[in-house]
């Protein structure tokens, strides 16, 4: 069974399934007291928890300057001291964040600030590269991303980063992004069993990208998880783009999507969220889902899914059939 995947035209190999750092960053407010973190957290388990990942095959760490205004990359560097050669390191830049207030302070998507980015990340992450640098302003006119590409280029020929990637959900913004950067290599997007993006998909498909995939299993309404999150727990206040959650509860709408297919993504003896990431992988052979983990028994279940591999046909087949009016007619 494939467990591995191409990270687009970098040719880079990965796990399938990486996994994702955003909660093992821990808090991280915005204005008017707006969480963007996932609630407090265990640094010694998120360490567990990334030696975890690394023993069930993962390759791939997919985190960002601000996941805990950067406390997600010290803990990510702390885990992999010694383990650096094992893994591909993704980080992301343009949002900016006091670390010792632990609050988002803005965007910066300069140049000049994108180098600087890169350097506090690299300190913070305990190397002198990384694999892939990814711009994190999802509605940035493309303009103004189109300014970078010669800066990015530069520090891939300077040794510090291998490959670059935008994280938006505008299939024009990132074709632009790949037409105009030649180590351009991926793209990180919204993507689920619950909110695909075929058109997404497609620009990876035609400029040959790798679909990282965030989200997937819905900010973990795919898990089935029950608890609450609290007021520190973005979940727990959701913004307006966070449709899975209201007050910290499961919306109800979503909630009984996820029952109409549970079955279906158990059907052959997987747990639910290992339905989700297996529908995931045999959604398209550019996606790769990027799971969060904050414990080693998340950590084992999520990526046993590299050893089960992609959802069954008959599955999938049946997974679509459920949500037939959720997914837009192909036009022809």
């Amino acid at each position: 069974m494939t467990t591995t995947r191409r990270l687009g035209r970098s040719g880079i190999e990965v796990s399938a399934i990486g996994m994702g750092c955003w909660a093992i960053g821990g808090p991280l407010w915005g204005d008017g007291g707006q969480p963007f973190g996932w609630g407090e957290v265990d640094d010694d388990e998120s360490v567990r928890t990334i030696h975890a990942a690394i023993d069930a095959g993962v390759t791939l760490f997919d985190t960002a300057s601000n996941y805990g205004a950067g406390h997600s990359e010290r803990v990510l560097g702390r885990a992999l001291a010694g383990r650096r050669d094992r893994v591909v390191l993704a980080t992301k830049f343009g949002n900016r964040s006091d670390e010792a207030t632990r609050r988002w302070i803005g965007t910066d998507p300069a140049p000049a600030y994108a180098v600087r980015s890169l350097e506090e990340s690299l300190r913070r992450l305990g190397t002198d590269h990384v694999d892939l640098f990814q711009l994190h302003l999802n509605d940035l006119p493309v303009p103004v991303a189109l300014d970078l590409v010669d800066t990015l280029e530069g520090l891939v020929t300077e040794g510090k980063i291998r490959a670059y990637g935008w994280s938006t959900d505008h299939p024009d913004s990132a074709e632009a992004f790949a037409k105009a950067g030649p180590h351009c290599t991926a793209i990180q997007h919204d993507q689920s069993v619950l909110a695909d993006n075929a058109a997404m998909l497609a620009v990876c498909e035609a400029h040959d990208l790798a679909a990282l995939n965030r989200g997937p299993l819905a900010m973990g309404l795919l898990t089935g998880a029950q608890r609450t999150a609290g007021r520190d727990d973005v979940r727990g206040v959701a913004p307006e783009w966070l449709v899975w959650f209201t007050d910290g509860r499961p919306t109800p709408e979503w909630a009984a999507r996820v029952e109409q297919i549970r079955a279906a993504l158990t059907a052959d003896g997987r747990t639910l969220s290992q339905g989700a990431l297996g529908w995931l992988l045999a959604r398209s052979p550019r996606t790769i889902p990027i799971p969060g983990a904050r414990t080693v028994a998340q950590a084992e279940e999520n990526f046993a899914t590299l050893t089960l591999g992609p959802l069954p046909a008959q599955a999938y087949a049946e997974v679509e059939r459920l949500l037939a009016d959720l997914r837009p007619t192909p036009v022809v």
